[in-house]
This record gives structure tokens, C-alpha cells and sequence, in this order.
């Protein structure tokens, strides 16, 4: 199967999956519209962070694309209709209103926030995962940033679901909105731990890692050898229909 990574173009908008489109946990502030209730349009809410961020920032996210089979003596084609595999979300932490609610906040004044990170089921989660955190700090570098921070979660963070009440500094972290959750929108800490990400502030369940942008692109090996077994030649930083090739 040829795929690629390319940055996120607005006009892509719905090449994302449905959760992708309607996940508002990290874009919208539950205080807005009521913990627990529901937006009428969230995937316009979606659209318009997107859309602002963009605008205000720059390529705020990244997508594993499948290409179209050709025949043999031609390069696999692609457009804007792929199928999304693979997607990850990041941008200046005063841009997420989630990230003030954090026990470990607030994000460093030198970094910039990686929020979510999702893989389509059936496809290699670790290797696309791996792909996707590589495109961003390709990306990052490139644009100056000095370091990558994420909030994780714990594999503890299943006992908040059998506690009489939830620890109170956990509690606007857990605080929803549609079908939006912390398992499936908090990235993993061990997801993180494994791309060369440490701990700068802990906590038993939503801890702070952050991933130093200074070394540039040598950042991790192991990263580079997934990109090489996933993408080969892949131009990471061209947009999808402007003429590169898969692989």
C-alpha cells in the first residue's frame, strides 16, 4: 500500500475521519457551552480552530494519506480524496483551551503543544504514530520552535472511572464535550515515552513530556528508520495534489 504524510490544508478538511472532524476536547473550552452538554455544529467548531489557527500560526496538523494504485510503470497517484489513515493535531498552547486545565500546566512559554494524535483501526499503529510525531518535528524545526510538550495519560487513568469521586485537580481534565474522551483524546504517555519524549512534570495520571527541538532532524532513530520503512522518499512538507509522488 503507497502512502504519504502531507500537512494539513483546510481544504481537506473532510478527508479527516469522523472523530478527527467533530473532536472539539482541546479546541473548545467546556465552561463555553456547559461541562457534559453537547454543541449544536462541532464540526464547524473544528473547522473554525482550524481555519484561526492557520490563519494566526501556520500548518497546525498532519495526515497519513493512501494513495491510488497505477499500473506498474507509473508512480502511485494521489488527491484530495485519500483516505485519511493517520492524523495529529498541534499548536501554540494559547491557542487550546484545554491545556489551561491541566494539574500540570501550564505548557512551557518555548514550546509548542502536540494535542491529538489518532491511526485508523486496521493499520500499523506504531509505525504511523511514530511517522506522524516526525512529520511535526520535521515541521516544528523548520519553523524555529525549540521544543515539542504533549499532556499524557497514565494507564491509571481507568481507575477514575471506579473512584467514588474523581481527584479534584483531575476533574476539568475529565469534563467532555460530545463524544469526546480522555482515553481517546489524550494522547498515551507510554505513546510518547517511546518517541524520545521525558517527563517534566509528573502526576498519576495526566502528566506534562516534553521533546527538545534543538538537536533538529537527528532527533531519534528510530523515528528515522520508520519514516524510511513507511514513506522511503516521501516530500513530508508538500501538500497533498501538488505533484510528489508516493510510495
Amino acid at each position: 500500500m503507497a502512502t504519504r504524510i502531507t500537512p494539513l490544508r483546510l481544504e481537506a478538511f473532510e478527508q479527516l475521519p469522523k472523530h478527527a472532524r467533530r473532536c472539539v476536547y482541546w479546541e473548545v473550552d467546556p465552561d463555553i457551552v456547559g461541562s457534559g452538554d453537547s454543541l449544536s455544529d462541532p464540526e464547524f467548531e473544528k473547522e473554525a480552530w482550524l481555519s484561526m489557527v492557520m490563519l494566526e500560526w501556520g500548518s497546525c496538523g498532519q495526515l497519513v494519506v493512501e494513495c491510488r494504485d497505477t499500473s506498474d510503470d507509473e508512480p502511485p497517484a494521489f488527491s484530495d480524496d485519500d483516505p485519511c489513515l493517520g492524523y495529529v493535531f498541534y499548536a501554540p498552547p494559547r491557542s487550546v483551551p484545554r491545556a489551561v486545565r491541566f494539574p500540570t500546566g501550564p505548557v512551557s512559554a518555548d514550546a509548542v503543544l502536540l494535542t491529538t494524535l489518532g491511526i485508523e483501526a486496521g493499520q500499523n499503529s506504531d509505525e504511523l504514530s511514530h511517522a506522524l510525531i516526525g512529520a511535526v518535528v520535521a515541521d516544528l524545526v523548520r519553523r524555529g520552535v525549540r521544543a515539542l510538550e504533549a499532556f499524557g495519560r497514565t494507564d491509571r487513568v481507568g481507575e477514575l472511572a471506579h473512584r467514588d469521586s474523581v481527584p479534584p485537580d483531575c476533574r476539568p481534565v475529565t469534563d467532555a464535550l460530545g463524544d469526546c474522551s480522555v482515553e481517546q483524546c489524550v494522547l498515551d504517555s507510554d505513546l510518547l515515552l517511546d518517541a524520545g519524549f521525558v517527563v517534566v512534570s509528573h502526576h498519576s495520571y495526566f502528566p506534562r513530556l516534553r521533546l527538545e527541538l534543538e538537536q533538529g532532524l537527528g532527533w531519534k532513530a528510530g523515528v528515522e528508520a520508520a519514516l524510511e520503512r513507511l514513506l522511503e522518499s516521501a516530500q513530508l512538507q508538500q501538500p497533498v495534489g501538488a505533484g510528489a509522488g508516493c510510495v
